[in-house]
């Protein structure tokens, strides 16, 4: 019972600082840097499908942990890791594999992937600490 409460903590908190990240302070950012490569439209079944995949990875690498531990230092650290781990490994490629793609989108992209995986897999633990 715990897992699917972290789950759906981590779930609610990733979701809603990423889309006002995306939505509100960032998206011009990407738009104005990449927007060549934007599709009209958000693909909201693959979005949905990221969204469920990585909030997985959330959990069990950093708040599932923290769990196990009973420390809230495990989630954000394992948390922040996992975070900067996944956005570099997109961003490198993209910077090794797409012509002119902007390093200063990797830089701004891996530190938002590490700060919002972070505080994610924190808030996840923080609530399903109370149901361990």
């Amino acid at each position: 019972m715990s897992y699917a409460i972290a789950y759906l903590a981590t779930a609610v908190v990733f979701f809603a600082i990423d889309y006002v990240w995306l939505t509100r302070i960032a998206g011009s950012f990407y738009r104005d840097r990449v927007g060549a490569l934007m599709a009209d439209e958000v693909n909201f079944a693959v979005a949905g499908a990221f969204y469920t995949v990585y909030v997985v990875g959330i959990v069990i690498f950093a708040v599932s942990p923290a769990l196990k531990s009973g420390n809230w230092q495990d989630a954000l650290i394992y948390g922040l890791l996992f975070g900067f781990f996944a956005y570099a490994t997109y961003d490198f490629t993209n910077l090794a594999t797409l012509r002119d793609w902007p390093v200063v989108v990797t830089l701004v992209d891996v530190t938002w992937g590490t700060f919002v995986t972070g505080v994610s897999a924190w808030a996840g633990y923080m609530v399903a600490r109370n149901f361990v």
